[in-house]
């Protein structure tokens, strides 16, 4: 089968999409709000809801957040297609874009069904804690971090 790059780019953005939406259900179904399940002494699986952005920021701002973050992972979505499409050849920008869009559309499905982005990845150390992610924000860290590789890898212009 010889799918379009096109199409292969938007393949990895689904799989991460339902592996994304796949987790949270099952969390969803099996922890009540701010239980944990300690896996490790560093990590424990949780259910959080963040209705704000990375870090829970802007969680608290009355409910404008969820349309503005809404519009936000919209509009990101359509520009990355369309880079999808402009690069498609690229491998690892198309590799680094495909995952976060994936990450921006299982967080948009929450935040449109739910009001809210269901959060169960729990790291700790001793006193620190960082906040609880899930696999659509790792979707986009990683896809973060390899744009940034790649930004080095391109010749200056």
């Amino acid at each position: 089968m010889n799918l379009p790059l096109l199409y292969r780019w938007l393949a990895l953005s689904a799989v991460v999409i339902a592996l994304d939406l796949y987790t949270k259900h099952l969390v969803l179904q099996a922890f009540a709000y701010g239980e944990h399940l300690p896996l490790t002494v560093f990590f424990d699986l949780v259910r959080y809801h963040n209705e704000g952005a990375a870090f829970s920021f802007l969680a608290a701002a009355g409910g404008w957040q969820r349309f503005f973050f809404s519009a936000v992972a919209a509009i990101a979505s359509v520009v990355i297609v369309y880079l999808l499409r402009k690069h498609k050849t690229e491998k690892l920008f198309c590799f680094a874009l495909a995952l976060i869009l994936g990450g921006a559309l299982g967080n948009l499905y929450d935040r449109l069904t739910l009001g809210y982005v269901v959060d169960f990845l729990f790291f700790h150390y001793q006193q620190w804690y960082w906040p609880a992610f899930n696999v659509a924000d790792s979707a986009i860290s990683a896809g973060v971090v390899l744009l940034l590789i790649d930004s080095f890898k391109k010749p200056k212009a």
